[in-house]
């Protein structure tokens, strides 16, 4: 067993090390795609999880520009009003309002979902886009392993409250977004909590990352013959995220820091470059038949890890997903 630990992670830090060159070199030498959808949105609603900062921010900002009515569901509600002030502020016209959402906590995230329903007769679009990662281990209000309780336990139950609003837009997409860390993640059915000594800030990462995909992919089965489309996204390597769990000594001044800044302003990409996918996502035609497939760099990935295809566990997923979350019978899809 241990033997077969080590094996995996040297797999996982292996492709780790091929996606980190593919990233950084795509980064450096700006091969990275941009959004050329002139689609306004005048008369859609948008709802966008952990838009306080980074990459939802910026994605909050530019889907304002195309007139849609958006809201931001963020924890914290002071980050919250700094960032819905920040793009009043670049965007004086901008239809954009905060809800108060926990994806840690499960009663949250069904408060938010009632309050919205009350709020819009439709929603249009839904960019799950919170998320967190390389933390220390740690729980959610209901007791779920944290990386995997917000970034997909969080997101799946909000979804699934959300899908009566999205069948009653004339075209509805979920947006999720992923990481490319999913190719060192591996879905623990019989331990999802990775307990027992399991524990690791990156594998658990992966793991809630590949959950997405997962999800992503399941999702756009069970909605096959309905008017929603889902897309999986990876955003790029943005470097607000990166350096949100480092340790603080690499922020001090001098040599490290000096390389740490050359590293953000050259390799890594800002939010609003970082946000071209998620956006290309939402607003494409070209793309309006497409379901349930992966996104990088703004253009569909066919060629994914196993991990990544597998239907069975894709399934197997979902089933203890609302087990978890104890889905409402009339949410069950």
């Amino acid at each position: 067993m241990a033997i077969q630990k080590y094996l995996d992670i040297a797999k996982y830090m292996w492709r780790m090390a091929l996606i980190l060159i593919y990233e950084f070199t795509t980064n450096y030498f700006d091969w990275r795609r941009r959004v050329t959808s002139d689609k306004n949105l005048n008369g859609q609603v948008v709802v966008i999880t952990g838009a306080n900062t980074g990459i939802g921010k910026a994605t909050a900002h530019q889907l304002t520009l195309r007139d849609a009515t958006v809201y931001i569901g963020c924890r914290d509600q002071k980050k919250g009003e700094a960032a819905v002030k920040d793009i009043l502020s670049l965007n004086p016209k901008a239809n954009i309002k905060l809800l108060s959402l926990d994806l840690s906590s499960l009663t949250s995230v069904r408060k938010c979902a009632e309050e919205l329903s009350g709020l819009e007769t439709k929603v249009d679009i839904l960019i799950n886009n919170a998320g967190l990662g390389g933390c220390p281990e740690s729980q959610t209000e209901d007791g779920f392993e944290m990386q995997i309780g917000t970034n997909h336990l969080g997101h799946f139950l909000f979804t699934l409250h959300l899908i009566p609003l999205l069948k009653k837009a004339p075209a509805g997409r979920i947006v999720n977004v992923s990481s490319e860390g999913h190719n060192f993640g591996k879905i623990h059915l019989d331990n999802i909590n990775l307990r027992n000594g399991e524990y690791n800030n990156i594998l658990a990462y992966g793991q809630s990352k590949l959950a997405n995909v997962l999800f992503s992919r399941e999702l756009a089965k069970r909605l096959r013959h309905s008017n929603i489309n889902t897309y999986c996204v990876h955003p790029g390597s943005i470097h607000t995220e990166f350096n949100r769990h480092m340790d603080k000594s690499t922020s001090k001044e001098g040599v490290r820091a000096a390389i740490m800044g050359w590293f953000n302003h050259n390799l890594l990409l800002t939010p609003l470059m970082g946000s071209q996918t998620t956006l290309y996502c939402a607003l494409e035609d070209e793309i309006a038949d497409e379901t349930g497939y992966y996104y990088n760099n703004c253009r569909r990935v066919d060629h994914m890890i196993p991990e990544a295809n597998d239907d069975r566990t894709a399934k197997s997923l979902w089933v203890l997903s609302c087990d978890l979350v104890k889905l409402e019978d009339h949410l069950r899809i």
